[in-house]
């Protein structure tokens, strides 16, 4: 999944309008015009399409964090300049407030179940002898089943891709 697709996913995850994209972005610290969320959004076979990248990524979700859960009081996280899968796993267990359990329940609605001790593995410090990477198939189950919870069984024009 690149990054573009998780946009696009989680925008229509929270049925977020353009507005909202770029009220997610500023409070995350960067201001993004209609035209760059546009872009992000397009799909990579159109002329217009601007990669999305890992920082924006970041400050995207830390803007979903801050909606979701309130500004952390004094400094702000710095966006990360890498993401990996468990990364965007972890902000989004943060934005959305979710215990392991809640994960757990989000993965069956997805068809894709996991142990405690797996989900648990993704969390961990990369250097930890329990750590395991976050794959793509995990996240994006994960996000299917994050559909499926908040939105029902409506089909996603991103399930195409």
């Amino acid at each position: 999944m690149t990054n573009n697709d998780i946009l696009r996913r989680v925008r229509f995850i929270f049925d977020f309008g353009d507005a909202q994209m770029m009220a997610l972005f500023a409070s995350g610290g960067f201001n993004a015009s209609r035209e760059q969320v546009s872009d992000w959004l397009k799909s990579d076979d159109k002329p217009e399409f601007k990669e999305l990248r890992d920082v924006q990524l970041a400050i995207f979700l830390n803007g979903l964090i801050n909606k979701k859960r309130g500004k952390r009081e004094g400094e702000q996280p710095e966006p990360e300049r890498k993401l990996n899968n468990n990364i965007i796993l972890r902000k989004l267990k943060i934005a959305l407030d979710f215990k392991d359990e809640q994960i757990q329940e989000v993965m069956e609605l997805a068809g894709f179940p996991l142990s405690k001790h797996e989900l648990s593995a993704f969390f961990r410090k990369p250097g930890h002898n329990n750590y395991r990477e976050c794959q793509t198939q995990v996240l994006r189950n994960f996000l299917k089943g994050l559909q499926f919870r908040l939105r029902g069984n409506i089909a996603d024009e991103t399930e195409a891709l």
